[in-house]
């Protein structure tokens, strides 16, 4: 598979579906201003949301980033990963994206960014654990099918608005000093709005156009089932919180970090891992 070039069609659907978003909050805004102050109060909501927007975009990687508590990862620390991830950049015509490793037990990982340009690939310490180098090689083919794709805009910014929305259930948890139950309080409030958004700009299609275009050109897509079978199942033994700040993330992940249930069962945009594991194998010649 060496010189395969990922071109898969820029999805219309997520970002038709971002856009969409954008519109409801904004008209939420509006609307919300225009019982505080009329149509002078509907201006202002709207510009609020137009301010919002703008914000999750530029600072769209930043806070998620942040959110997983990642940090960006040398060469030095994980000479291996730096080789794989150069090795299918280049396989895939696609710039060299940046680095970071999350603290989190659970195995996952995301990408997120713009762009292939200011792409960022997030794989936390529990994943770098359990998988072998065929399994790994086939979870960054996955993510920068994502780049390639061009799915990160939506996914990214829509993981931006998620985040700035759900901040307040974050800080108000602080401020009134009842802890997580003030926070879970607040994100039956917030949560929801943040869901929405995150609903309309990331699919389950999505997911799947990934995994093949990861089988093709990582030229394995059994390791990636093999992958994706161990990261489910840790995952599951190992569920984050869905608190005000992995929320926002949740949807970048290469598997659904949360448990199906309360505000985390609106959350989940991913296929179930057995089905697509299923059609990995389908493509790798398995026969059932």
């Amino acid at each position: 598979m060496r010189g395969y070039a990922l071109r898969a069609a820029a999805p219309v659907g997520p970002v038709a579906g971002l856009a969409f978003a954008v519109i409801v909050l904004a008209a939420g805004f509006a609307g919300i201003g225009v019982a505080a102050a009329g149509a002078v109060g509907a201006v202002i909501g709207v510009l609020v949301a137009v301010a919002l927007t703008s914000a999750a975009w530029a600072y769209c990687d930043r806070m998620a980033l942040s959110a997983a508590a990642a940090r960006p990862v040398s060469e030095v620390e994980h000479p291996d990963l730096y080789r794989l991830v150069r090795e299918l950049s280049k396989e895939g015509r696609l710039p060299v994206p940046r680095l970071y490793l999350s603290p989190a037990e659970q195995p996952n990982s995301f990408v997120v960014g713009r762009g292939p340009r200011n792409a960022a690939i997030c794989c936390t310490e529990g994943l770098l654990r359990i998988l072998d180098e065929a399994e790994l090689r086939g979870v960054l083919s996955h993510e920068l099918a994502h780049v390639s794709g061009r799915d990160i805009l939506a996914s990214s910014v829509s993981a931006g608005l998620a985040r700035i929305i759900t901040f307040p259930a974050g800080a108000g948890w602080l401020l009134s000093g009842r802890g997580r139950s003030g926070e879970a309080l607040l994100m039956l409030v917030f949560g929801p709005v943040a869901a929405l958004v995150v609903r309309l700009a990331a699919t389950e299609s999505r997911e799947y156009r990934a995994d093949a275009a990861a089988a093709l050109l990582a030229g394995d897509a059994a390791a990636l089932a093999s992958a994706l079978r161990k990261v489910d199942f840790r995952a599951a033994q190992l569920p984050l919180a869905p608190d005000s700040r992995l929320t926002s993330v949740g949807h970048l992940m290469i598997v659904s970090p949360f448990r199906a249930d309360g505000i985390a069962r609106l959350l989940r945009t991913h296929p179930p891992a057995a089905e697509r594991v299923r059609r990995l194998e389908t493509l790798a010649g398995y026969r059932r």
